[in-house]
């Protein structure tokens, strides 16, 4: 059974709802309004999320979760992206009515894929979901198994980041001096896992013709070109849905521009550019 998630205004804390399987997925709600799911991609936890939370936290009640082997989730013994749909599909349900979910890169294609799972989800916000067209060389995927061997984490970091995601020297310098970096070295033994299920992915157009679930693509106007294919596939695949590109953005719009990130999503989900508590009665 669904233990339903209670906001509680604008503290911070933490829940933990049961997937199909038993893992407990950790959820940190914040704010207050209607209930948005925050799914982050590879190599992140929940604190991914810092740079835009503030602003979603005035309108919503944020539940960002710790996608399950990192942070406060638990885990399980075979790992399958089918178990991380799970786990969203679980979390949205646990929400409430008029549930949205963000979905991040790898996230996304979680969000995506609970989708299909679940009738909970009212909108999707997909923010360059590979949906296997970023496929990573032989060469580097060794690279990160090598690193990961070796327990050196936060090169590997550096390496999926400049390799995987396409993030020039500057950006990765950029994140590593953001808040949820520890956390990031902490969860990176997943990359080569999360990796081989993104490669073993295969966008099949016909899955997602029926869902009409309304759906923003974000996507950054430089991002490398896997990102721009995969979300042309999507917006050809998907019923309901448009695409709003960022200019001179990448795959780290969030941190790097984030007011431009934030004002496209929030015209999406329908809600003022400035909080509601700001307006005073005439």
């Amino acid at each position: 059974m669904t233990t339903p998630i209670t906001p509680v205004g604008r503290a911070e804390a933490l829940d933990r709802v049961p997937s199909a399987d038993g893992a407990l997925i950790a959820v940190w709600r914040s704010g207050e309004g209607p209930p948005l799911v925050l799914v982050h991609g590879t190599a992140a936890d929940h604190t991914r999320w810092a740079p835009v939370l503030p602003a979603l936290s005035e309108r919503f009640t944020v539940l960002a979760l710790d996608r399950r082997g990192r942070g406060a989730s638990g885990d399980s013994r075979d790992y399958a992206l089918a178990r991380e749909a799970e786990d969203v599909a679980a979390v949205a349900a646990a929400a409430g009515p008029g549930v949205c979910i963000l979905g991040h890169s790898y996230g996304g294609v979680c969000a995506l894929e609970a989708a299909l799972l679940t009738d909970a989800i009212e909108r999707l916000v997909l923010f360059e979901a590979p949906v296997g067209f970023l496929q990573t060389p032989a060469d580097v995927v060794a690279g990160l198994n090598a690193l990961d061997a070796a327990g050196l984490h936060d090169e590997l970091l550096a390496l999926f980041f400049a390799e995987v995601a396409g993030l020039p020297p500057e950006q990765i310098e950029l994140l590593r001096g953001l808040v949820a970096w520890p956390n990031r070295v902490a969860a990176a033994h997943t990359i080569p896992r999360e990796e081989r299920a993104n490669r073993a992915y295969a966008f099949a157009p016909e899955r997602f013709a029926s869902l009409d679930v309304p759906t923003l693509l974000r996507a950054g106007g430089d991002s490398p070109a896997p990102f721009a294919a995969a979300t042309a596939a999507l917006e050809a695949a998907l019923p309901d849905c448009r695409t709003a590109v960022m200019p001179r953005q990448r795959h780290a719009a969030m941190d790097t521009g984030t007011k431009l990130f934030l004002a496209e999503v929030l015209r999406f989900l329908a809600y003022p550019a400035e909080p509601a508590r700001r307006r005073r009665a005439p």
